[in-house]
C-alpha cells in the first residue's frame, strides 16, 4: 500500500490537535477541507453547431485532501480537484487537442486514458507525466457516445478508486433532443482500512481494493453528494436528462431513480440506435455509461440508488427534488375517511 508524505502529516496534525484539547484554542485554524465534489448541474451546455472543429482541453491532475463522509477524510486523486473530472462535450468528427499537466505537489506520476479514443492506450502513453510535467496529445472523435475516461497509471485500479474518472461526450450530428435539464453523475467505490464510518482520516486499503471490497459506495466522490451537497432540482412536467457512468473500478451498477420510470434510456451510451422506453433499473459496468430521460408528473423527494441496495447503507444514495403543483390524478396517498368513503 502507498501513502504519501502529505497524508502521514495531515494524519499527525489531527492527532496533536485531538491531545492539545481545548486549552489549544488560540492556535491558528486548520486549512479548511477541500470541496471535491463536482455538483452535477456541471456540466458544458449543449453544442450550437452543425460542424466539426478543433477543441483544446486542458485538464489538471491534483491530489488533495477531501471530505469523504461525515467526520471522514481521505486523500483523493482528481482530474481538476473535484470528483469526478470536468465533463467534456464535443461534437462527432471534432478534432480534439488535450493536454494534460500534473500538479507540481502531486506526489504520483498520473496520465489519462479516454475511452472515446481510437489510439494506443486511449491517449495513455501519450500522456504519462510526472509531477510539475505536462503532456498533450490530439485525437479525431470518430464514434458519438458517451464514454468514460480515466487514469490508466499502474495500479490503474488505485488511481480510478481516489477519484481518477470523468465522462466526455460526443455528441452525434445534429445533437440530441433538446430537454429542459440536464445532470452529470457518476458512481464509484473507495477502499479504506477503517470501516464505513469512522471517524478521521480514512486510509486506502491496498488489499481490499485488489480483492474487490470497498467500504464506501459514492455518486459524485463522497458521502451525500447528491443529498445534503448538491441534490438534483427540477419541476414537475420538466423533461430531465441523466448523463450516467460508472468510474468504478470494480462494481456493476443497477441505476435505479425510486418511484420513477426513465421515458428514454440509450443503454450502454448508443446515441445512434433509437433509445429503449419506459425502463425500470438500467445495467452500467464499470468503465460504462448510459443516457436516460425522465419527467417526473409528481412533486417529492425521488432517490438516486444502485438497486443493490445494501450499498445505500455504505454512502450510495443522490435525491431529485421536484417543485411543483399536486398532481393527486397520477399520486395520491389515502386517508382512513377516503377508504370509508369506497
Amino acid at each position: 500500500m502507498t501513502r504519501d508524505i502529505k497524508t502521514l502529516a495531515a494524519a499527525t496534525a489531527l492527532a496533536l490537535a485531538a491531545a492539545l484539547g481545548p486549552a489549544q484554542a488560540a492556535e491558528p485554524p486548520a486549512t479548511p477541507l477541500a470541496d471535491i465534489v463536482r455538483g452535477p448541474t456541471d456540466l458544458p451546455p449543449p453544442l450550437d453547431r452543425d460542424k466539426a472543429k478543433t477543441v483544446r482541453v486542458h485538464l489538471t491532475t491534483v491530489e488533495k485532501q477531501g471530505r469523504l463522509a461525515d467526520g471522514t477524510t481521505f486523500s483523493y486523486w482528481t482530474f481538476d480537484g473535484r470528483v469526478p473530472g470536468p465533463m467534456i462535450r464535443v461534437r462527432v468528427g471534432d478534432s480534439v487537442e488535450l493536454t494534460l499537466a500534473n500538479a507540481e505537489d502531486s506526489m504520483m506520476p498520473h496520465n489519462i486514458d479516454l475511452h472515446a479514443v481510437s489510439g494506443p492506450g486511449g491517449g495513455a502513453e501519450a500522456t504519462l507525466v510526472q509531477p510539475g510535467e505536462t503532456a498533450a496529445f490530439r485525437f479525431k472523435a470518430l464514434k458519438p457516445g458517451l464514454y468514460v475516461y480515466h487514469c490508466a497509471t499502474p495500479t490503474v485500479a488505485q488511481h480510478i478508486h481516489r477519484g481518477m474518472y470523468g465522462l466526455i461526450l460526443v455528441e452525434p450530428e445534429g445533437g440530441l433532443p433538446k430537454v429542459d435539464r440536464e445532470f452529470y453523475v457518476m458512481q464509484g467505490e473507495v477502499y479504506t482500512e477503517e470501516p464505513f464510518g469512522t471517524a478521521g482520516e480514512a486510509t486506502e486499503s491496498y488489499d481490499r481494493l485488489i480483492d474487490e471490497r470497498p467500504e464506501y459506495f459514492v455518486f459524485n466522490g463522497a458521502v451525500g453528494a447528491l443529498t445534503e451537497r448538491a441534490p438534483l432540482k427540477a419541476k414537475v412536467g420538466e423533461t430531465i436528462r441523466l448523463y450516467f457512468g460508472v468510474g468504478g473500478p470494480n462494481k456493476t451498477s443497477s441505476f435505479h431513480v425510486i418511484g420513477e420510470i426513465f421515458d428514454r434510456v440509450y443503454a450502454m451510451a448508443d446515441l445512434v440506435r433509437p433509445p429503449a422506453r419506459d425502463v425500470q433499473t438500467v445495467t452500467v459496468a464499470p468503465g460504462g455509461a448510459m443516457v436516460a430521460e425522465l419527467t417526473a408528473e409528481v412533486p417529492g423527494t425521488y432517490m438516486l440508488v444502485d438497486h443493490a441496495l445494501s450499498r445505500v447503507e455504505r454512502g450510495l444514495v443522490g435525491h431529485l427534488e421536484i417543485d411543483g403543483p399536486a398532481n393527486p390524478k397520477v399520486f395520491q396517498k389515502l386517508t382512513p375517511d377516503q377508504l370509508s368513503e369506497r
